[in-house]
């Protein structure tokens, strides 16, 4: 089918049949984005559709423009009528989704309608589609990860496609019961994906009585971080600087602590240690080096005081010393 000498041509718009409408999700906030530029330049873009009975034409591509055209009141369209079936149609329009803006889940609608209503297989639809077949099966699994009811809930917007994929698809496969909860309570009360990425990322670390309580109610578990992180900034702001400083101070004192077990856990002896962690050992050294000359220009006479009180104690601390000829091996 030769798409290229099809010309756009003047349609109104109850002639077309919106037969694909549920495979879209709906963006709101694009078709306004849409009108404006329609209402300033008019319809650059036509949208695509093939031949449907009597008079009508069945609309592939264009959904939003057709949303957009109505929310001016405009009864008219420029489509592009295509030779072919509907079939042949959606071929042509996923063949080209890669210059147009298509949402990973559409695809993955449009591939499953292809599949249910074309004696099609994978192949012969990755073959006229210029796609490679992975392609196809890994947009095929989008859509097979998720219940009716999530689906729903995407194309209508209610849930991004990241959030179903990413967070609700993972959590029915786990918990059924839970994903099927938590969707009704997300249509109660909506969070953004990254609210629900900071659910999920607390969900997974929780107990069993607590992810029950996270489920039930989800924006009590935010409020509550939002709370701490709020006390938190609180604190900062009352300690002022010097709390800043030793805040960094104890984080340094442990993370240098927990670097020593681990290199001694890794490698008992500094021969057996990995290339890759003696290279980034060596590369942190500029780095405590500068520190170590900042720290005796600010308080000379403490860091004096203490290295002499370190030699002292040293005989006597057999257990610190057996983790150190690692790490003092690649200083």
């Amino acid at each position: 089918m030769d798409h290229t000498a099809a010309t756009a041509q003047t349609l109104d718009l109850h002639r077309l049949e919106l037969r694909y409408a549920e495979l879209r999700v709906p963006d709101s906030a694009a078709i306004t984005r849409l009108a404006r530029s329609i209402a300033v330049n008019g319809q650059l873009v036509p949208c695509i559709a093939v031949a449907g009975e009597g008079h009508s034409a069945i609309l592939l591509d264009g959904y939003r423009r057709v949303a957009a055209l109505r929310q001016l009141g405009k009864d008219t369209a420029e489509v592009e009528c295509w030779d072919g079936d509907p079939v042949q149609g959606l071929l042509g329009v996923l063949a080209r989704t890669r210059s147009r803006a298509f949402v990973p889940i559409e695809e993955a609608l449009l591939l499953r309608e292809l599949l249910s209503i074309g004696a099609l297989s994978q192949h012969d639809i990755a073959r006229r589609c210029g796609r490679d077949v992975s392609w196809v099966s890994r947009r095929l699994q989008l859509v097979t990860a998720l219940s009716d009811g999530l689906l729903t809930a995407v194309r209508q917007g209610k849930v991004s496609t990241w959030a179903a994929v990413r967070i609700l698809a993972p959590l029915a496969r786990a918990n059924s019961a839970h994903a099927e909860q938590l969707l009704e309570r997300l249509h109660r009360t909506p969070l953004t994906t990254r609210q629900l990425a900071t659910w999920f990322d607390q969900y997974q670390g929780a107990s069993r009585t607590v992810r029950e309580r996270m489920v039930e109610a989800p924006q009590l578990l935010l409020n509550s971080l939002t709370a701490k992180a709020d006390e938190k900034r609180a604190e900062r702001l009352r300690e002022g600087p010097e709390g800043e400083v030793l805040a960094d101070i104890r984080i340094l004192d442990a993370v240098s602590a927990r670097l020593r077990r681990r290199l001694y856990a890794l490698a008992p002896s500094p021969a057996d240690l990995p290339p890759a962690v003696i290279a980034a050992v060596g590369a942190l050294q500029p780095a405590l080096a500068v520190l170590q000359c900042h720290l005796r220009k600010v308080c000379p006479d403490e860091i004096a005081r203490d290295s002499s009180s370190r030699a002292d104690a040293a005989p006597t601390r057999s257990g610190a010393a057996r983790d150190q000829p690692a790490l003092e091996a690649v200083a």
